[in-house]
Order: structure tokens, then C-alpha cells, then sequence
């Protein structure tokens, strides 16, 4: 597989690993019900902030949305959009050294990029999708980045979207659209997408029978040219039978034997076309079939001749709303006018905030259960979030938002306020100076901060982090998973299994792993690994219980 090159990149290619573990605290002032709600927005470099996540969130994340710069080289509004923001720079001299001074706008987006992709995927459920707008500046370089870090093989597709309508910028074309690359985490495991389905299109209603008074359409053949019959089509090559006994067939020169209904022959070359559907699938909804007369039908009869017939399949709204329909990769229904319109009503000042109807029809067609969690690590305004809410306001759901965001001043002045005010209501005046009243949707969020790394500079554990920073880091360095605190057992120190071994951290008032644990070690069958600041217990007994002593700092892992 061809991969990108540029200036740094060989700094850059393993440095998500190096990045230091920082622990996170809340700010109360500014969240919102934080005691009844798992909702997170995130103050701080997004880079620290998804390592710092990694202990909770790891291969948790159902669906991934980020907005990241365009790279564009506009820098006159307020999320900078050439990758010069302080933050930015200051990383990347740290990161790349003396190069960094010769690096084209495109190798600093790179590096920017690059490790940030990479703990995105870390926190991706098995099933889980990523979603990411991008401009033209960059979509061709974030596509050879997403194939090298998520795998040519996980591509879903890109879906061009109109972003605006009425521009006469340009020198040649007036630009007018931006794109979404969507990737999975393994396609194998990534659901179908499903749309909801257009009811204007279902104009005819059943006059008689089991379906009486059921809408339905009939205006979508049973051949489709566009079929290529050498993939994986031997069984839809066949003869139909049409109302005047006549035998039908798609265009080609290769015909069944027998001259029977269904009678089948796989094709032979191009020229062989194909019906949409296979013949044991014609056989069990013959009922569908609608056969219309025409002059110009597509179709042969048994004799090679044009048919006098076109077949078409009938459809009812009903099963195709249970199942949806296959979403386009082109969107015209969002158009960022509708963000900034929306903003001025809710009272925020930001510019270029994604329309919140993107964000919610990216999560419907994915068919996010009610309990997902959804992540966007430069959440701008919180256009995510809003998305979020808005689906467990529908449906009653619990799904969860995790959010980052690190320009200076948005985070705590916009966002959390946008989050505010959807929460809790907020009003608006009309243009005839009537006040208008819009009901919160519910929910919170905690308001997190960066907070001192877990380990200095001598990898030495820095003051005395909470139990669970420091439970949940450690179990995560030993089996690359999140701990299930409702199995957990904080009075016998107990954190969880992975792999028929069971882990524990002594780290309360008694910090010792003394003869008291034996007893609590008889529950658990199997090898089990122990942290604790010393031990008190001696070597035979710690064979006979299959007890593994790993002395805290020293023996933490690191990363």
C-alpha cells in the first residue's frame, strides 16, 4: 500500500505513545448536573486529553466525529485554521526539533494529525466509525493518512457535502462543498448504514387483499444496467414469466436450456446482464412483481426478440421503513447557514459551526443504540453534543458525549455555554420583539480540566492520585481494557479479570499486601497479580496462592 511522506513524519509516526498520562479534574463551577450524568467536555490539548482517556474509554467508543482544521491559511477568525495557533507551534518545535522551522503548512496538519488519529482509533469499539470533515486543502492527504493509520481495507467513503450556496469566491470554480471521510474500525464489524425513508415517494395504496390501505411504490425495475453480472451474480441470470405466457430475460446473448419460469444460466460475459435479485429470491416474492407494457423495453423474450414488457418490483412503505434505505454520499440538506442562523438565536458568538442536523443525521444513520458513547475531540461549539442530547431527548436514550476542545477561551465561554443553554432552556426574540421560550433538553455534563501528569519526570508517581485514576491506569496497562466497576470490589481490592487472571491494588490507608489478603485471595481462582507499596507476606505462600507482587511506583508500566 503506497503511504505518505513528509517533513517530520518520522518524529511524529509513534509519538501517541510517548505522550505523558494526565490525570482529570472537574471544575463544578462549570458543569451542569455533573452528579447525575457521564457526559464529558474536556478543556486542554486534545492530544493529552484522549491518552488521558485511554484508561476509561478504550475500544468504548461507537461513533467518532471530528472537525479539524481545514488548513486552509485563513487566519482571521477565531478557531485558527492554518495550524499556527500557539499551542500548535509550540508542540511541534517540541516534538519535531529544528525541523519544524521548515515544515510547508501541510507537514505541520500532518504531524498535528497523525497521533491524533491514532489514540482515536485506540478508543473505537470494534464496530465503531469515524467520521471526519474536511476541506479540499487537505482531503487528499487525510485520506492517505486515514488508509495508513486505520487501513486501506476499513474505508467506508467519502460523502460530499454542500456547504454553502450563494459564493462567488475562487479564481476558477466558486467553492461550494467540503467533504466527510468516514473509516471504520473493521469494516467486517461495521453495521449497515440506513436512512429514513422518503414516504412522498409512496403514492399508491393497496385496494384489496391482506394489505388493504398499505402505501406502496412500483416504480423501481427488476433490471438495472448498472449491475456488473461477472461479481458475484451466476444465480441472476434467469427467465420470468410475464402475464401473456412470454418468457423475459435481460439483454445478453447467453439463455437458459430450458424454456421454463426461473430456469437460470450464469452469464457468460458483460453482455450478459443480470436481474436484481437472485432466482431463489424471485421464487419467494413473486407477489412483488408489477408487470407493465412498453414499447421500449429493456428486456428479451425466450426467442431473443425485444419483449413487449418491463418489470418492476412493488414496494411497501411499511417494510421499508423497518429496514430504512441506503443514505447517499452526497449531502444538501445541511448547509452551514443553518448553523450560523441557529447560533445567533441560541446567543453564540462562533463562526463556521457545523449545521447541529449533520451531526444528528451522521448518528441516525449509523443506528447508535441508546447507551453509545459519541466523541468529537475539537468540539468548537458543541455542535456534537447538541446531537447527542437531542437523540435522548427523542428516544429516551442514555447515550453519552465526550468532548474535547483546546483553543483558549471556548471551551468554558462557548461551548459549555451552548451546552447550558440547550440543557436548561433559553429564550430568544423573535423579529417582532416577541420573546420566545425553548424547553432545556435535559442532561449535564462535567466540565473537566487537565490536571498534573500521573508520573514526573523520574516516572515516579506524582502526589497521591484518586483510587480510580490510579486503579484504572494500572489495570489498563496490564490487559489493554477499561475496568467494569460494577464487577469490581473495592474491599477486597479487587479490579477485575482479563484472561483467567484476577488484578488488585492495595491503595488505602494500608498499603501493604499482608497476610489478611490470603483469605480474600481463596475467592478468586487462578493466577492473581497484586499492587501494593510493599509485602508482608513471604515467597512460599505467595507461590501457594498463585499471588504475583508488583510494588507500586516502581513496577507501574509507563506510557
Amino acid at each position: 500500500m503506497p503511504t505518505l511522506k513528509w517533513i517530520g513524519k518520522d518524529k511524529i509516526i509513534n509519538y501517541h505513545n510517548e505522550v505523558p498520562f494526565r490525570l482529570l479534574k472537574e471544575n463544578k463551577n462549570l458543569s451542569v448536573n455533573s452528579n447525575d450524568t457521564e457526559n464529558l467536555l474536556i478543556k486542554g490539548d486534545n492530544l493529552e486529553a484522549l491518552k488521558a482517556l485511554l484508561p476509561y474509554y478504550y475500544n468504548r467508543i461507537r461513533a467518532i466525529y471530528i472537525d479539524p482544521p481545514y488548513n486552509t491559511g485563513n487566519e482571521n477568525w477565531i478557531y485558527n485554521d492554518n495550524v499556527n495557533a500557539p499551542q500548535i507551534k509550540k508542540w511541534l518545535g517540541k516534538v519535531v526539533g529544528g525541523e519544524a522551522d521548515d515544515l510547508s503548512r501541510h507537514d505541520k496538519w500532518l504531524c498535528m494529525m497523525m497521533p491524533r488519529l491514532k489514540l482515536l482509533r485506540e478508543l473505537l469499539e470494534d464496530k465503531g466509525v469515524i467520521f471526519i470533515s474536511i476541506g479540499e486543502d487537505e482531503v487528499a492527504n487525510l485520506r492517505c493518512l486515514m488508509d495508513e493509520v486505520y487501513g486501506e481495507e476499513n474505508f467506508v467513503d467519502i460523502v460530499a457535502r454542500v456547504m454553502k450556496t450563494a459564493s462567488n469566491k475562487g479564481t476558477f470554480f466558486a467553492p461550494s462543498i467540503d467533504f466527510i471521510l468516514c473509516y471504520a474500525k473493521g469494516i467486517e464489524a461495521l453495521p449497515e448504514f440506513y436512512d429514513e425513508v422518503n414516504e412522498s415517494l409512496y403514492k399508491k395504496a393497496e385496494k384489496d387483499g391482506p394489505r388493504k390501505g398499505e402505501r406502496y411504490r412500483d416504480d423501481v425495475a427488476l433490471y438495472q444496467s448498472s449491475l456488473d453480472p461477472l461479481r458475484g451474480c451466476n444465480n441472476q441470470r434467469y427467465f420470468i414469466r410475464a402475464p401473456d405466457g412470454s418468457l423475459l430475460i435481460p439483454l445478453g446473448n447467453t439463455f437458459p436450456q430450458e424454456k421454463s419460469d426461473g430456469a437460470y444460466i450464469p452469464p457468460q460475459t458483460k453482455e450478459d446482464k443480470v436481474w436484481r435479485w437472485t432466482y431463489e429470491t424471485y421464487f419467494r416474492n413473486k407477489e412483488l412483481l408489477i408487470f407493465k407494457k412498453t414499447k421500449t423495453s429493456p428486456l428479451l423474450d425466450e426467442n431473443g426478440q425485444q419483449a413487449k414488457w418491463n418489470i418492476y418490483v412493488k414496494s411497501y412503505l411499511r417494510d421499508r421503513s423497518e429496514q430504512g434505505t441506503k443514505p447517499r454520499n452526497y449531502l444538501d440538506k445541511f448547509i452551514n447557514r443553518k448553523a450560523a442562523d441557529y447560533l445567533k438565536v441560541l446567543g453564540i458568538d462562533f463562526a463556521y459551526s457545523k449545521p447541529k442536523e449533520l451531526i444528528y443525521y451522521l448518528l441516525k444513520i449509523l443506528k447508535t443504540n441508546k447507551d453509545d458513547i459519541i466523541l468529537d475531540s475539537f468540539a468548537g461549539s458543541g455542535t456534537t453534543a447538541e446531537a447527542v442530547l437531542r437523540l435522548n431527548h427523542e428516544d429516551s436514550g442514555h447515550r453519552r458525549f465526550v468532548l474535547v476542545e483546546m483553543e483558549n477561551g471556548i471551551a468554558e465561554n462557548i461551548t459549555a455555554e451552548r451546552l447550558r443553554r440547550l440543557i436548561q432552556g433559553y429564550s430568544y426574540r423573535k423579529g417582532d420583539g416577541k420573546e420566545v421560550k425553548v424547553e432545556g433538553l435535559g442532561g449535564g455534563f462535567k466540565f473537566l480540566e487537565l490536571d498534573n501528569p500521573l508520573f514526573d519526570k523520574y516516572k515516579q508517581i506524582s502526589g497521591e492520585p484518586p483510587y480510580e485514576d490510579l486503579a484504572g491506569y494500572i489495570y489498563f496497562t496490564e490487559t489493554h481494557s477499561t475496568i467494569d466497576w460494577g464487577k469490581a470490589n473495592r474491599d477486597d481490592w479487587y479490579l477485575g479479570e482479563s484472561n483467567g487472571v484476577h488484578y488488585f491494588i492495595v491503595y488505602d490507608s494500608k498499603s501493604e499486601l499482608a497476610e489478611e489478603f490470603l483469605e480474600i485471595a481463596k475467592r478468586y481462582q487462578g493466577k492473581k497479580v497484586v499492587y501494593a507499596d510493599a509485602v508482608m507476606i513471604d515467597d512460599d505462600e505467595l507461590e501457594r496462592f498463585d499471588i504475583v507482587f508488583k510494588q507500586i511506583p516502581y513496577e507501574i508500566k509507563t506510557f
